[in-house]
Formats: structure tokens, sequence, C-alpha cells
């Protein structure tokens, strides 16, 4: 089992800066890919950004050239640099894992952007 602890969300301005970390512990296997997922109220959970155990990353179009997913693998620590947020960004965020074997889920970290 892999288990994923959240941090960092919170109550921020429009224009504002946040950043979310994921700490993985348990059976972490590489290769792997983690992410960042959002869901807002109401609406479906959808990919913000990932980065694979080699550092590729892609992004959502939404939060192209403002926020900026990074990785320690020695720390299996993921972060998600959020600049420039919107109103819109306000959803809870989830780290996922994923190898070829299994993926797991954390509990979640809530992100409110105030206009």
């Amino acid at each position: 089992q892999v288990q994923l602890v959240e941090s960092g969300g919170g109550l921020v301005q429009a224009g504002g800066s946040l950043r979310l970390s994921c700490v993985a512990s348990g059976s972490i296997l590489r290769p792997n890919v983690m992410r960042w997922y959002r869901q807002a109220p109401g609406k479906e959970r959808d990919l913000v950004a990932r980065i694979s155990s080699g550092l590729t990353t892609n992004y959502a179009d939404s939060v192209k050239g403002r926020f900026t997913i990074s990785r320690d693998n020695a720390k299996n620590t993921v972060y998600l640099q959020m600049n420039s947020l919107k109103p819109e960004d306000t959803a809870v965020y989830y780290c996922n894992y994923w190898n070829t074997q299994y993926s797991y889920w954390g509990q979640g970290t809530q992100v409110t952007v105030s206009s």
C-alpha cells in the first residue's frame, strides 16, 4: 500500500500563490507517476498536472504558465506551486500515485481563492 498526505491548502486572494505538498510513504515503486487532481463542488475530478519519476511533466491547459509541478524522489514528495490564482481554481486538490500495479489517492486539501 501507499499512503499519501497532502498539505498546503488554504484561503488566498486572487492573484496570490500557494504551494501544495504531497508526501508518499509505503510501497513506493518506480517508475511511477504522481498527479494532482482537483474537484470543485458539483463538478468532476479533473487532472491538473502530472510528473513521472523521470521528471516528465504535463499540465491542464487551464493552469499552464501559472502552476508548476515538481518532485523530490529522495523524499517521495511531490509539489504543486500555484501562482496567479483565480477564483475558478477553488477546489479540493488531490494527490494521486500511480504505477503499473496500483493507484492510490490522498485525502485532499482545500484551496479557496477569493475574488
